[in-house]
């Protein structure tokens, strides 16, 4: 994995979480849909009453999933936090923090940067190629 890869990884979890949040939101909804029937003696009525629980237990077992994957991503935006302080160049660090941990586009980089599409660019990749350096040496 290359460090551009490296920096997006915190990007693509919170894509992922994103997106199990709405399967959350859509199976709640067609939970809200159903209406429950209490009966003294359970009675198997075309098994809506299984629906309704397997619906319950997928809500559950998601929510289990996206909070392992939120205390994944808090600790993934700590550690590129860290590599991003390692770069020594200022520039170069508030442009990795404003693109991997803000996720910023490079119109609203350039403009609060105030500087030109190049040097914006230009200290992305110095930026980069210094993170390989510091993973690099860290894998050795």
């Amino acid at each position: 994995m290359n460090a551009k890869e490296y920096l997006e990884q915190a990007f693509r979890l919170e894509q992922r979480i994103n997106g199990k949040l709405m399967q959350v939101s859509a199976l709640r909804s067609l939970a809200a849909k159903s209406t429950a029937i209490i009966r003294k003696d359970p009675v198997v009525t075309g098994g809506k009453e299984i629906l309704m629980e397997d619906t319950i237990i997928r809500i559950v077992d998601l929510e289990r999933e996206i909070n392992q994957e939120i205390d994944r991503l808090v600790e993934l935006r700590q550690e590129i936090a860290v590599m991003i302080s390692r770069v020594e160049n200022p520039e170069e660090q508030i442009v990795l923090e404003m693109r991997y941990l803000s996720y910023k586009k490079w119109p609203e980089i350039r403009s609060e940067m105030n500087c030109s599409k190049t040097t914006a660019f230009r200290w992305h990749q110095n930026a980069l190629e210094e993170i390989e350096k510091i993973r690099e040496v860290g894998t050795k």
